[in-house]
């Protein structure tokens, strides 16, 4: 199984990116019944969790990102993503997405003041 991040970039405060997370290697009924999770790993500190979403589609947010991001899923496409704005500089991180014991590679999002 494979985890394909990617939608990082540099943006100003206030603007927005979104991040996807594509599987391969994993078949449909896996993937749609997986929760699956971004986290983020500022530089030096330890990686935390950003939002999660469910096989049933429920999600779940970090209290840092609430009412800001939003996390969904297209099992279809075996890909989820991670809508996030309006940024703000804390917001800066690398992000992964996780479904069990796989992790993506991670993609970095810069958010400049």
């Amino acid at each position: 199984v494979q985890l394909q991040a990617s939608g990082g970039g540099l943006v100003q405060a206030g603007g927005s990116l979104r991040l996807s997370c594509k599987a391969s290697g994993v078949i449909f009924s896996v993937f749609s019944m997986g929760d699956i999770t971004w986290y983020r790993q500022a530089p030096g500190k330890q990686r935390e969790l950003v939002a999660t979403i469910a096989r049933g589609a429920t999600t779940s947010y970090a209290d840092a990102v609430k009412g800001r991001f939003t996390i969904s899923r297209d099992n279809a496409k075996k890909t989820v993503y991670l809508q996030m704005n309006p940024l703000k500089p804390e917001d800066t991180a690398v992000y992964y997405c996780n479904l069990g014991m796989y992790w993506g590679q991670g993609t970095l999002v810069t958010v400049s003041s």
